[in-house]
């Protein structure tokens, strides 16, 4: 009810305060209630909505809206993940998950000692057991090394002595720029300073419907709800410029502006995680296995948290649904993670081992599309052709986390430059 209360104050301030003319570019100038709306409050909705608010500081009519459809921001695909900092190895060279993971990684470990916002730069390994394996993890060091970002393969002595309970049979590949981070403090960190900036939030708000600008009205109306009260809807917010950043509900986004044969089909990656009880063994790096072609994510891999504490995932699980976010149970699943976990980790207590959490990636197809949201899928952000002010982003999944304040900057690009 709180956030409820939160948004109609929004549109009650909107209401009742003296509209200021504000400009986009070189349209029409139009009298919106916000130059800015971002649909979608996780940590790439919180990193662009920051990053348009500060487009004009010293200006009073610069104005940015971030509405989220749940009471808190970074509830969905943000928290539901492996925390980890990303070197930016694995996604092709001229993609923009290339490019925005490694700036955005070089952003991120900036800011992160800036404002005290707990992370570790602990290190990844890429292991491999066969030889087949070892000449996938050969293309990533040379991918690696074409654009930059160091890796170096490890001897079989010096991977033994430093992490003894670690399999690699053929090969361990180190990427040292990788991390993990407090997913949560980082986007708590990402609101508080947008609002700080003067942004506004609203929570609880459902989008319902768009409609695009147009002759007679210039400006973005953002029809909205209370998710648990359909009939609520509320008098539109307006805006000049409209981001898409809803992550997993992006493409009724999209299809809620763009034309039937622009529409996109969302496909849902459920990724459960499994956590582990005991003390023995706890590598203190975080481990991968060598990356298979068309399985949907990077393997049942370990990570760490904040605390020391050893996780492991996400096998993928294609669903229909993006709520459903309930760890799957199926005992055939849970005996397949262990099996693979176990090939780099062959002294696991099984028994430790339990299923803790589930997440979703977004991945994208064309409505009507074979084979739609398999296989290597970039990042898809855009100012949409024929809707100049809308950005558009789809298929935001991994490694969105660590590529969010470049993300951001892409947005403010395409915006304003």
């Amino acid at each position: 009810m709180a956030s409820l209360i939160r948004q109609r104050s929004i549109i009650q301030k909107i209401t009742n305060s003296p509209l200021q003319h504000r400009q986009f570019s070189n349209t029409t100038r139009t009298n919106a209630d916000f130059t800015h709306a971002v649909i979608g409050g996780g940590a790439v909705g919180l990193a662009i909505a920051r990053r348009l608010q500060q487009h004009n500081p010293s200006s009073t009519t610069t104005s940015t809206v971030l509405i989220e459809q749940h009471k808190a921001v970074g509830t969905e695909t943000s928290s539901r993940n492996s925390e980890v900092i990303h070197a930016g190895i694995y996604y092709g060279h001229d993609s923009l998950k290339t490019k925005l993971c490694v700036q955005g990684k070089n952003m991120l470990y900036e800011l992160c000692d800036r404002h005290n916002i707990p992370y570790n730069n602990c290190g990844k390994w890429v292991v491999a057991q066969d030889e087949a394996q070892a000449e996938a993890v050969e293309k990533v060091h040379a991918f690696a090394k074409s654009i930059g970002v160091p890796t170096n393969f490890l001897s079989r002595d010096e991977a033994a002595r430093r992490e003894p309970d670690v399999r690699a049979e053929t090969a361990v590949l180190e990427s040292p720029t990788t991390g993990i981070l407090d997913s949560h403090a980082y986007m708590t960190y990402l609101h508080g300073s947008f609002q700080d900036a003067g942004g506004d939030t609203a929570l609880g708000a459902k989008v319902t419907r768009i409609e695009a600008p147009s002759a007679s009205s210039p400006d973005w109306k953002i029809y909205t709800s209370d998710p648990q009260d359909p009939n609520s809807e509320t008098d539109p917010i307006t805006a000049e410029i409209l981001i898409n950043s809803a992550g997993l509900y992006a493409c009724d986004i999209n299809n809620m502006i763009l034309p039937t044969h622009r529409n996109m089909k969302p496909f849902y990656a459920k990724g459960n995680y499994f956590s582990y009880a005991s003390s023995k063994p706890r590598p203190n790096v975080l481990v991968y296995p060598a990356p298979v072609a068309g399985q949907g994510g990077l393997g049942t891999h370990l990570t760490l948290d904040m605390g020391g504490r050893v996780r492991f995932g996400p096998d993928v699980e294609w669903v229909d649904s993006p709520t459903d976010l309930t760890p799957t149970s199926d005992p055939t699943r849970f005996k397949a993670a262990i099996a693979d976990i176990k090939k780099y980790l062959p002294g696991i207590d099984e028994s430790a081992i339990a299923l803790d959490y589930a997440g979703i990636r977004p991945k994208l197809g064309k409505l009507g599309a074979v084979g739609a949201g398999k296989g290597f899928q970039d990042f898809y952000i855009k100012r949409e052709e024929g809707y100049e002010s809308f950005v558009n982003l789809l298929g935001i999944e991994s490694p969105g986390l660590t590529s969010s304040l470049a993300i951001a900057e892409e947005v403010y690009q395409l915006l304003y430059k």
